[in-house]
């Protein structure tokens, strides 16, 4: 997450096998290269602030799956009302042969939520 919050796309491709593939919903399936275009982009046009909660870890042999709560804030950079999406995170990691986990298969339910937007300045 605090790579997420700080935009660190560097940071968040180290952490990731190289055809890791992301589930969005309303969205095709994207791998690595699609996210990290998606990412940029989103970093530049907005301030994003992302928390989870981790709710389940299990892990059998080199593969750990997480469920996680998460909650996304999305401020426009040139003002206007901040976007709120709340939902589940399943996250599938591997374990390297140097004995890393990276993020390897990655699915969430962010939709918008139920709470109004408040009005916010430019940054």
């Amino acid at each position: 997450m605090n790579a997420v919050n700080a935009g660190d796309l560097d940071g968040l491709l180290g952490l990731m096998t190289g055809d890791a593939i992301f589930l969005a919903p309303g969205s095709e399936p994207m791998g690595r290269d699609a996210f990290a275009l998606g990412f940029s982009s989103a970093h530049r046009q907005s301030l994003l602030r992302c928390a989870s909660e981790l709710q389940e870890v299990v892990v059998a042999g080199d593969i750990a799956c997480t469920v996680c709560r998460d909650a996304l804030g999305v401020t426009p950079r040139e003002g206007g009302l901040e976007a709120q999406l709340t939902g589940h995170r399943l996250s599938v990691c591997l374990r390297q042969p140097d004995g890393r986990w990276l993020l390897a298969r990655d699915a969430h339910t962010l939709t918008a939520a139920a709470s109004p937007a408040q009005p916010t300045e430019g940054r």
